[in-house]
């Protein structure tokens, strides 16, 4: 069924801490963790991370700033944007960052390994959602049961992000092909309202029926009705207090078992890869990743983030702002993890570590 979020005093709190986040430090109560061991100094932690990761990363990065004296974790020392910009900001522009995350677990081994990256942290997932605008006549009604039909009809604008440049993008993508594979046995079925190219390759946006827009600006143009639906991270829709209506477990790429991994790989388009070249992308589930890169200023400090990040107190904010973390954390690469972390992990599962 169509839901508009829910505030119980959890999320508002979480969501208040991140709403705050620029401006100034998070007081978390309850019981704090001890730190494997002191930041040197007075540091100030860099990040650079997958746009969505914007509703949370601060406000674990402040309450790391608490409870380590010393170290601060400026906004202004955070970049958020799509995955593989993000991504490409340590690969390809060689800009130093204590952490790096993204909204792929596959990216990081394909854009980092081997040269800034040797290992990542799989935290969380996070399945897709269909945020839409409750006052969209054509979409009075909307549920889970009946979405697909609805975004179809006349005048409806569906906002879609960059496959190129945000994950989310192709997760669009395989999000319609999956759908029209569950329901009418064809991945074209409801992809082709919204896209031009087959299913499969570069997908060129339908301009009568979709708009590509940033993920970040898809609550703003919800708001002002210049598109009347998307597809995005259900703890994007969480954090904005969107409407939105959750969607089935064969098409949300929410589940990580190994029939779903099988069933997600049926979906895949192609984006263009830094170098200008076609790159085929086949669906997966969603699943958040993060690394210290080799060329962080400050390691020690990246791995006191990552580990906040996966301990008790970082998973408790995942969970209040719509992720689902991954407990214990998966662990994945050819280098050596930080000692402060191996207690905290297990080996990615053999059916995702294929996806890489």
């Amino acid at each position: 069924m169509a839901r508009s979020v829910p505030r119980p005093w959890v999320i508002a709190i979480a969501l208040l801490c991140v709403l705050a986040g620029a401006v100034a430090g998070y007081v978390v109560r309850g019981p704090a963790p001890v730190p494997p061991g002191p930041a040197s100094g007075s540091e100030v932690l860099s990040i650079t991370a997958a746009g969505t990761l914007g509703t949370i990363f601060p406000a674990v990065g402040d309450l790391l700033a608490n409870e380590s004296p010393g170290v601060q974790s400026p906004f202004a020392s955070q970049l958020y944007e799509g995955s593989l910009a993000a991504l490409g900001a340590v690969a390809q522009l060689h800009q130093s960052y204590d952490v790096a995350a993204a909204a792929d677990f596959r990216l990081i081994p394909q854009l980092l390994y081997p040269g800034y990256a040797s290992w990542q942290v799989v935290f969380a997932t996070d399945p897709e959602v269909l945020v839409y605008d409750p006052t969209a006549p054509a979409l009075a009604g909307i549920n889970a049961t009946n979405w697909a039909q609805k975004i179809v009809a006349s005048g409806i604008v569906l906002g879609v992000a960059n496959a190129s440049i945000d994950p989310n993008g192709y997760n669009g993508i395989f999000v319609l092909e999956l759908e029209g594979l569950a329901a009418n046995g064809s991945l074209a079925a409801l992809y082709d309202h919204f896209y031009s190219g087959a299913p499969g390759t570069l997908a060129t946006v339908n301009p009568a029926t979709a708009r590509e827009e940033p993920e970040t600006a898809i609550a703003a143009l919800l708001s002002t009705h210049v598109i009347q639906a998307a597809f995005t991270y259900r703890s994007f829709a969480v954090a904005h207090g969107l409407a939105y209506v959750p969607l089935p477990p064969g098409v949300d790429l929410g589940a990580t078992d190994p029939g779903s991994v099988a069933l997600y790989a049926r979906a895949s388009t192609q984006i263009l890869a830094a170098n200008g070249s076609l790159t085929v992308v086949d669906g997966a589930p969603l699943a958040f990743a993060a690394t210290v890169p080799t060329t962080a200023p400050n390691a020690a400090l990246g791995g006191l983030f990552v580990h906040l990040l996966v301990a008790p107190e970082g998973q408790a904010l995942l969970n209040a702002t719509g992720f689902v973390p991954v407990a214990p954390a998966w662990v994945e690469g050819p280098g050596p993890l930080p000692a402060l972390l191996a207690p905290m992990v297990v080996p990615l599962p053999a059916d995702l570590a294929a996806e890489i």
